[in-house]
């Protein structure tokens, strides 16, 4: 197989195994201290190529732009305080996760999950 159509493989999989999580359900991920928050910014399924491929230029891009950090206390304090439900995907141990727009009701930028 050529490398596009690995990586169109790749894709695919990882964009069927996101899901909506709520909060009651990321705490005990969060407990774990396994829980990656991105920005609205960022594809949840790009992301996760990254972190699969090990790419630590462009995930270091995304930690200095603000764009991908470790859930913080803070964090979850206001996700419990509003209940708020997330686009996740779990690339173990981390528990990848980017808050659901509840305005759009919408999955994440283009590579949006089929079901």
């Amino acid at each position: 197989m050529t490398d596009k159509v690995d990586k169109e493989i790749e894709n695919a999989k990882l964009n069927i195994d996101t899901g909506v999580m709520a909060w009651e359900e990321l705490a005990r991920h969060f407990a774990r201290g396994v829980v990656v928050f991105i920005g609205a910014e960022l594809d949840l399924v790009t992301v996760g190529q990254a972190m699969l491929n090990d790419d630590a230029v462009v995930m270091e891009q995304w930690r200095e732009q603000g764009q991908l950090r470790r859930a913080s206390d803070d964090d979850a304090r206001n996700w419990h305080r509003d209940n708020t439900e997330f686009w996740a995907l779990v690339i173990a141990p981390w528990v990848i996760v980017q808050e659901k727009d509840k305005s759009l009701n919408s999955a994440p930028a283009e590579n949006a999950p089929l079901h």
